[in-house]
């Protein structure tokens, strides 16, 4: 083998293993996201955009109109009027809970719940998570079925 054959075999072989490194460097840089092989188009995007807005306000309003409505919610205090609620929503009756619904003022004189309904189910979802006993209590049908029997002319 002459001298010139060995040059060229020696730099053969650096530039084969130049290439492998190169190739190597490659993928690594893409793996971690650096670099985009072409005909690559799985690219993942993470965007984070958090908004904070604090708003408080106090809603307070009697919109029944419904003249049927001999007896007041009015008397009744705002747990009173969240366990009622709740169990005429947990007796599956739907005659029962429209009866109830409308002794809490909270239907249109078409029968739609109004503005009062929908601020009191806001404020009835943190009543849940700290009434649990409450709910327990009334946990058949006929347990609910009792309670609003026994206050919903109260």
């Amino acid at each position: 083998m002459t001298r010139n054959q060995k040059i060229a075999l020696g730099c053969g072989g650096a530039g084969c293993l130049g290439i492998i490194l190169l190739i190597v460097i490659g993928v690594v840089l893409s793996a971690a996201g650096y670099l985009a092989l072409p005909g690559s188009t799985n690219r993942n995007y993470n965007y984070n955009y958090n908004s904070n807005t604090n708003r408080n306000s106090n809603f307070n309003s009697n919109l029944n109109r419904n003249s049927n409505n001999n007896s007041s919610s009015s008397s009744m205090s705002s747990d009173d009027k969240h366990k009622l609620f709740q169990a005429a929503a947990a007796t599956n009756d739907s005659a029962l809970t429209r009866r109830v619904w409308t002794k809490l003022g909270f239907l249109r004189s078409d029968g739609t719940p109004n503005e009062a309904y929908v601020q009191f189910v806001k404020e009835h979802i943190s009543w849940l998570f700290r009434n649990g006993d409450f709910i327990q209590s009334i946990n058949t049908p006929e347990k609910a079925r009792a309670y609003v029997d026994e206050h919903i002319d109260d």
